[in-house]
Order: structure tokens, then C-alpha cells, then sequence
């Protein structure tokens, strides 16, 4: 291929380093890369790779754009508010480097179309936030030798790899093996994220794309690059390959995408919305609230710092962290409703307290998000 001389102005200042040059940044502008989630990640991800003169650039995601987002998500802007990622994605692209191919998969990605999705391009990124996602893009990328460039964030720490068995390194299951129990990680909706760590981590996954395309430098591969944004630290451990790996070791015995929901223990949704015999809606607990007379208690789990937040008047705070040391200040023997911000904290409160004998214990669905959506606009979302 040859560069215009439009591609050489924009590019020259790659051109005049000696490691990448006019072969290197035609090495760039050949490479195909499919980047997972178009959100705190994918970001930086996927506007330094624009920039940069990544070939095609291809975008998986399903979600829309919320306001929640854009203290984070630059590939986003305020006008983009309930539109597809996707889409949003692609139109921030073409605009920063039309020359770019941008490829969007408006969908999630599933053991289903994975093999037909991350088989067109030459490197996968790993922007998901969520466990079944991230093993399912790990076995593909392994079962079709791709290299799969990994990054997380949570609160003020992220990590980053390069998984590429094919090319001498472990793969994510020699690091993780088993999915951590459901709801023992929090989400970053639930723990919330500083807004500039997917940009540092991110970053840092754009750079070992850009050097896995030219071919330069240590790459990632069997190491975890670890960072802590408080104390403004890297640490780095060295990975290796597990022979043991169902996966990628000597004696693999995963040779197909499986039910990753079902391995990371996470249920199929229900049928309906009221299937769930330990759950009940904000409009219950409203009645709750409304009529003392139900003998109905309500309280809520979420920590302290989100009640100043926002907050229900009339629910006390017991934070899910303190529920152990303060739980006997609840009656068992009363009905109860429990809520959060979304519904998660609350149900693993109700499990805590039905191992404490609360047999009339019931999470609401939703949490103060649904409330903040179907009762009291006033109530604020975060």
C-alpha cells in the first residue's frame, strides 16, 4: 500500500521515528483490530488507534449512551445521550481520522456470533466490564490465535496484559481459572471509577496494540501491569502459562465456547418481571412507606457516601458493609423491604439476613434507580 501525502502529513510525526517509519505506519494502517465495548475503555482505546492510522477498526457494542457516562467515555458526548455506542462511536471516529474503516456490531457479543465477529480481525481488545464477556473473549481469541489485549478498572486501580498463547503466553484462565462468586466484585456502577483511569489504562492497551502491529519493543505478553491511581504506583507480576489450563495447556479439554453466563453462576433472566419470589417493586415499597400500617420496614443498604447522594425520607441507612454488626438491631419476625441503587446489594443483603433467620425479608427491584424512574423524578440518579 502507499500513503497519500494527506496520510503523510498526518502521520509524520510517526514516520520520523526510526522504530516505526513509512514500513511501520503501513504495518499500522494494515492492522485490523476488534475493540470489545465502546465504553470507559474503549474510549482511549479506540481514539488513540483512530489517530494513530489503525486499518479497521471494529466496534462491539450493544449499549446506549447515558449521562452516567460521560464522566468518563470521551468517545461520547452530551448530545449523544440515547444513542447506540455504536454509533456514537463510529461518528467520533470518522471524524477524528476518516481514514479509518470503523465497523460497528450494534449487538452483544455471544458463543454464538464470537467466532464469525472476532475471526475478521488480526488483534482483539478487551474493553468489557463484566466476567461472562471477558472469558468468552479470552476462549475465542485463544481458540482463533488472536492475541487479546486485556485491560480492568475499579475505583482507583486497573490492570492490563497481553493474552496470546499462540504467540509463547498464558492465556486470562491461567490467571483466573474459576469467575469470582456472582456479585463479589462490584460493578464500577456499583463502586463507582475515577474518570481518568480507563483513559491511563486504556492507553496502555492502545500501546501494546500499536507495538504488537509494528512488531517492536516487550510486549505485555506474560506480564500483569498493575496500577494504583492514589498512590500513583505501577507494579508488575510475571504470568505464566498454566500446563494445567482446560484451555491452553498440555492437555486441553475446552475446545468450544461453552454457556459463559452459566460459568460465571449468573441465572438466566426470568420469564417475567415478577418471577423472582424474593423480590418486590418500588411500588410496593411506596405502599410500604405510605401505610404504617402494613407493619412493613423499609431500609436501605447503599453506603454512606451515596446517601448524602440521594435518599428516601423515611429509610435508614444500614450499610451492606456494617449489615453484619448492625443487623440485630432489625426485628426478624418483621416484614422488611431492602433496597440499594439498582437492586444487586440488596439482594445479597436479603441472603445475609435470611441466614440470620429474617424469613420475611424481600429486595426491591431496581433499588432508587427504579424509584428515581417510576415514583419521585426529585429523587436524584447517579
Amino acid at each position: 500500500m502507499q500513503l497519500s501525502n494527506d496520510e503523510i502529513r498526518r502521520y509524520s510525526r510517526h514516520l520520523i521515528l526510526p522504530e516505526v517509519g513509512m514500513a511501520g505506519q503501513k504495518k499500522i494502517c494494515s492492522t485490523s483490530v476488534l475493540c470489545i465495548g465502546a465504553g470507559g475503555l474503549g474510549s482511549p482505546i479506540a481514539m488513540y488507534l483512530a489517530a494513530a492510522g489503525i486499518g479497521k477498526l471494529g466496534i462491539v457494542d450493544f449499549d446506549t449512551v447515558d449521562f452516567s457516562n460521560l464522566q468518563r467515555q470521551l468517545l461520547h458526548g452530551t448530545g449523544d445521550v440515547g444513542r447506540s455506542k455504536a454509533e456514537s462511536a463510529k461518528d467520533t471516529i470518522q471524524d477524528l481520522n476518516p481514514n479509518v474503516e470503523v465497523v460497528i456490531h450494534n449487538t452483544r457479543l455471544t458463543s454464538e456470533n464470537a467466532f464469525e465477529i472476532v475471526g475478521q480481525y488480526d488483534i482483539v481488545v478487551d474493553g468489557t466490564d463484566n466476567f461472562p464477556t471477558r472469558y468468552l473473549t479470552n476462549d475465542a481469541c485463544v481458540l482463533l490465535k488472536k492475541p487479546n489485549v486485556y485491560g480492568s478498572i475499579f475505583r482507583f486501580e486497573g490492570q492490563a496484559s497481553v493474552f496470546a498463547p499462540h504467540l509463547g503466553g498464558p492465556c486470562y484462565r491461567c490467571l483466573y481459572p474459576e469467575p469470582p462468586p456472582p456479585g463479589m466484585v462490584p460493578s464500577c456502577a456499583e463502586g463507582g471509577v475515577l474518570g481518568v483511569l480507563p483513559g491511563i489504562i486504556g492507553c496502555i492497551q492502545a500501546t501494546e496494540i500499536l507495538k504488537l502491529a509494528l512488531g517492536k519493543g516487550s510486549s505485555l505478553i506474560g506480564r500483569l501491569l498493575l496500577f494504583n491511581a492514589l498512590d500513583m504506583k505501577f507494579k508488575e507480576l510475571k504470568l505464566r502459562r498454566d500446563p494445567q489450563c482446560p484451555l491452553c495447556g498440555e492437555k486441553p479439554t475446552l475446545t468450544r465456547l461453552i454457556d459463559y453466563e452459566q460459568f460465571c453462576g449468573i441465572p438466566p433472566e426470568p420469564a417475567t418481571p415478577d418471577a423472582n419470589p424474593d423480590e418486590v417493586s418500588v411500588q410496593d415499597m411506596k405502599k410500604a412507606l405510605d401505610d404504617p400500617k402494613l407493619g412493613i420496614r423499609v431500609i436501605d443498604v447503599r453506603e454512606a457516601d451515596e446517601y448524602q447522594i440521594a435518599r428516601i425520607q423515611g429509610v435508614p441507612l444500614f450499610p451492606l458493609s456494617l449489615l453484619p454488626q448492625r443487623f440485630t438491631e432489625l426485628d426478624p419476625n418483621q416484614h422488611l423491604y431492602i433496597h440499594c441503587k439498582s437492586g444487586v446489594r440488596s439482594l445479597k443483603a436479603l441472603r445475609f439476613l435470611r441466614e440470620q433467620g429474617f424469613k420475611y425479608a424481600k429486595s426491591v427491584k431496581g433499588g432508587i434507580s427504579a424509584w428515581s424512574d417510576q415514583i419521585d423524578a426529585n429523587v436524584a440518579k447517579y
